[in-house]
């Protein structure tokens, strides 16, 4: 579940995020919409605790954070276990593989061994259909591809909420229907060892492919949900 409370976030003297109020059930497809330069980004951020938010709180996950503190080094680490986050811009690393970076954080933060982080690894990327391409590195995949590889690593966390910021914007038209087929099979769990639903909350500017997807829809205006 998704819970927020009188979100405010500024930077500097200028408001972005005023007075937000909103929550989703667990297992549900959020689909975040907006204009431009309205804060959404921000928003998703502010879930995820890379930017600290000014007052209000957040309970995300079975976490909870509160405006004006920012959470100790200790909770941030099962904060962005359990609430994984996929950048527009992907963010997977340019030198490692595919599969290395899907294992990476599951070895070094979760101090899962080689062995069961490239085991689970493998099981993620043959469900999201880009096992053949666990030796590639990013500049080799296509944007399909990136996509589902920045998916996988964020499951192979362990992840009960995924903040998805933008998925569809650098593919293809023809390709976003398969995004959100893809989008729904994760939120019911089906991509998962555990089997359990994951909440989506899907940043995107494009209302038909929220209607296919969302569950529940949070329209962002003037810093506040509407």
């Amino acid at each position: 579940m998704i819970r927020i409370r009188g979100l405010h976030k500024g930077f500097g003297a200028a408001p972005v995020l005023a007075d937000v109020n909103a929550e989703a059930p667990a297992g549900a497809i959020v689909a975040l919409l907006g204009p431009s330069g309205c804060g959404k980004s921000t928003l998703l951020r502010c879930l995820n605790g890379i930017t600290n938010f000014d007052a209000g709180e957040v309970e995300i996950a079975g976490f909870r954070l509160r405006g004006g503190t920012a959470p100790a080094s200790s909770e941030l680490l099962g904060l962005r276990a359990a609430v994984g986050m996929v950048f527009q811009d992907l963010h997977l690393f340019p030198h490692l593989s595919a599969l290395d970076n899907v294992t990476l954080a599951p070895r070094v933060v979760g101090k899962t061994s080689r062995a069961e982080a490239e085991r689970r690894a493998r099981v993620l990327l043959e469900e999201l259909g880009v096992a053949d391409r666990a030796n590639a590195r990013p500049a080799e995949l296509s944007g399909g591809q990136k996509q589902r590889v920045a998916l996988a690593r964020s499951l192979a966390q362990g992840a009960r909420v995924l903040l998805l910021d933008e998925p569809t914007s650098a593919l293809d038209p023809s390709l976003r229907q398969d995004v959100a087929t893809l989008l729904t099979r994760v939120a019911r769990g089906e991509i998962s060892e555990k089997a359990q639903p994951l909440t989506l909350v899907v940043v995107t500017h494009d209302p038909s492919f929220a209607q296919k997807i969302a569950t529940v829809t949070w329209r962002l205006e003037a810093g506040k949900i509407v």
